[in-house]
């Protein structure tokens, strides 16, 4: 028996002592529980960096907003005096509420009623309220209105509006890059998330002097581009005059330092308002990055360099123009109807000659055309890094047609964008070294510093013998003998090339309609700029002299003023344009029609 008790109790004990321990682990673990419950963490959103132009003009910037938040179930205590909720108080308090909350938020009683007397703990009233709105609305004392930092999303703001959207981009609604720089930029806009953690009330109020904590969220880095904004916004509204003159599908306007590749202005229309992106009509693409074209004639000067640099012709040999040229199965023509005529290499450029381009162009092989296009930046996408941008179309010479073979060097059969047709023209520019284009001056971060952004070397294309020789053939362009002597600035030298080109509408997929471009640089003795002006499918006229040359002068006219550059004070050399007939006769070097490859 004696043995039987001191088992038992012996038992007993042990079940003692595993009770208390039970006791005090469960007591534990239901303290940490209860304070896990009273924890919140919530997300502090990160401030998205600003976007400002080279003269320091902010482009894109954020601002703090928060997202006022109710929970009903305490609402209803609001200015109760047992502080108990019942269905006679909960209308009066809801009421009250909704009264107090209404003009603050810019909403109507109504609207806030079935939300702050609504089920559940969670309803949103309003988003992107002001840091100054929120302070008179916690102010009021309403029990289970609070601010939802994770619900918070700071606000984006576009000051320039329409002037410079399509480059810069915009948000979304929930924060996320989408389109442009916004988006090519967003690794350094963004910034870095924080949170923080606090022990709140059942209102959800926070607790003063629990626990508290969480990590600071780290701004964005600010971005500045190469874009001059008093360039941009001129650029932006001429194309905008100019398409409102002549019609048209859309137009672009580029602006680049001819020295650097530095993007000056990207101007595309339509444009839209990235404040509110929802209203937009059309395509929200960059048009001078995105779209893609025939160049006509403004691609002649590869043609024309690219033979000059092989020495396959010179500046004054002659070229014997026919009105027709037979190659396969096609016959060539100039814009106009004309006599047999008699041109130099010089001549056949400042004319625009589409027939003698071929024969120029047929003193080099396929091959070495496609290796010079493609060494002028066809094909390829700029370097930009710019989101969707095209690398335009460019095939492999062996497979180009016979008729394909004699367009190419003239600008159909091959597109480009309009930063690739810009680019070429600031290789000439620079004496035949191409610069990548670029729009990032680079980047500031929270302590201030400011990183240069990478540039990349540029590359040789043709000597600066074979560019000085195409840049006097371009100034004769803009003589009064040449196809745009309406792009003359007075006190500058001016060069540059007209374009006129069929339009290849993909969703007709047909061509239909015209190209019209300018593409030129001044001062032509000393380059600093290069303007590009494309417009498509104008429809009060074709050329591009007459479209697009007003465009040029005007932009590159005040960009001139602008920068503060300094007409160079020279006056352009002539250039021999025309031949006698005698003189081709005897010069064993003239190119002429020898048929080739004709019909079978």
């Amino acid at each position: 028996m004696r043995g039987l008790t001191v088992a038992t109790l012996f038992v007993f004990s042990i079940f003692a002592a595993q009770l208390l321990r039970i006791q005090g682990f469960d007591s534990s673990a239901v303290a940490a529980q209860a304070l896990e419950q009273r924890t919140e963490k919530v997300t502090i959103p990160a401030l998205r960096g600003k976007i400002t132009s080279s003269d320091g003009v902010v482009l894109a910037s954020s601002r703090a907003r928060d997202t006022v938040v109710a929970d009903p179930t305490a609402v209803c205590t609001y200015k109760q005096k047992d502080r108990t909720c019942d269905e006679a108080t909960n209308g009066v308090a809801v009421d009250l509420a909704a009264k107090a909350l209404a003009p603050l938020l810019g909403r109507s009683v109504e609207s806030l009623r079935p939300k702050l007397g609504g089920s559940g703990r969670y309803q949103v009233l309003d988003r992107k309220v002001s840091p100054l709105t929120w302070r008179k609305v916690a102010a009021l004392g309403i029990p289970g209105i609070y601010k939802d930092s994770a619900e918070a999303v700071p606000e984006r703001v576009y000051p320039q509006g329409p002037n410079a959207a399509s480059l810069v981009g915009f948000v979304t609604n929930d924060g996320a890059a989408g389109g442009g720089l916004e988006l090519m930029m967003d690794t350094a806009l963004k910034g870095t998330p924080g949170h923080s953690v606090f022990e709140k009330a059942p209102d959800g109020s926070k607790i003063p002097g629990g626990r508290q904590g969480g990590v600071k969220a780290v701004d964005g880095r600010d971005v500045t581009l190469t874009v001059n904004s008093n360039i941009q916004w001129y650029a932006q509204n001429a194309i905008a005059q100019q398409m409102a003159k002549m019609g048209g599908q859309s137009g672009t306007a580029v602006v680049m330092n001819a020295k650097t590749g530095n993007v000056l202005a990207l101007a595309s229309y339509p444009t839209y308002d990235p404040n509110d992106v929802g209203s937009a009509k059309g395509s929200l693409v960059n048009k001078a990055l995105n779209d893609v074209f025939e160049p006509g004639s403004t691609a002649k000067v590869m043609t024309v360099a690219a033979a000059l640099e092989d020495k396959k012709v010179t500046p004054n040999q002659p070229v014997v123009i026919p009105n027709r040229l037979q190659r396969y199965d096609a016959s060539f023509k100039d814009s106009h109807e004309h006599p047999t005529i008699n041109r130099t290499v010089a001549g056949t450029l400042a004319e625009s000659s589409n027939i003698g381009t071929i024969l120029i162009g047929e003193t080099l092989t396929s091959k070495r055309l496609e290796e010079y296009f493609r060494k002028f930046g066809l094909g390829s996408r700029s370097g930009l890094g710019f989101p969707g941008e095209s690398a335009g179309l460019l095939a492999p010479s062996e497979k180009w047609s016979g008729t394909q073979r004699s367009t190419v060097v003239f600008g159909q059969g091959l597109s480009v964008t309009a930063i690739q047709a810009a680019s070429v023209f600031q290789t000439i520019a620079n004496g035949g070294m191409r610069m990548t284009p670029n729009l990032i001056a680079g980047t500031t971060g929270a302590n201030g510093t400011f990183t240069k952004a990478e540039t990349k070397p540029g590359s040789r294309v043709i000597s600066q013998d074979t560019a000085s020789k195409v840049n006097a053939m371009l100034e004769g362009v803009v003589s009064k003998e040449g196809t745009a002597p309406q792009a003359q600035i007075p006190g500058y030298r001016v060069a540059g090339k007209t374009g006129t080109a069929d339009f290849y509408d993909p969703k007709l997929r047909k061509y239909s309609g015209k190209t019209a471009s300018f593409i030129g640089y001044a001062p032509a003795d000393d380059p600093e700029l290069v303007v590009a002006v494309i417009i498509q499918r104008p429809s009060a006229s074709i050329y591009g002299g007459t479209v697009s040359g007003p465009v040029f002068h005007d932009v590159m006219t005040y960009a001139l003023q602008e920068l503060k550059i300094p007409p160079t004070g020279t006056t352009t050399p002539p250039i021999k344009i025309e031949v006698t007939p005698q003189e081709a006769a005897a010069d064993p070097t003239t190119l002429r029609d020898r048929p080739r490859g004709s019909a079978k």
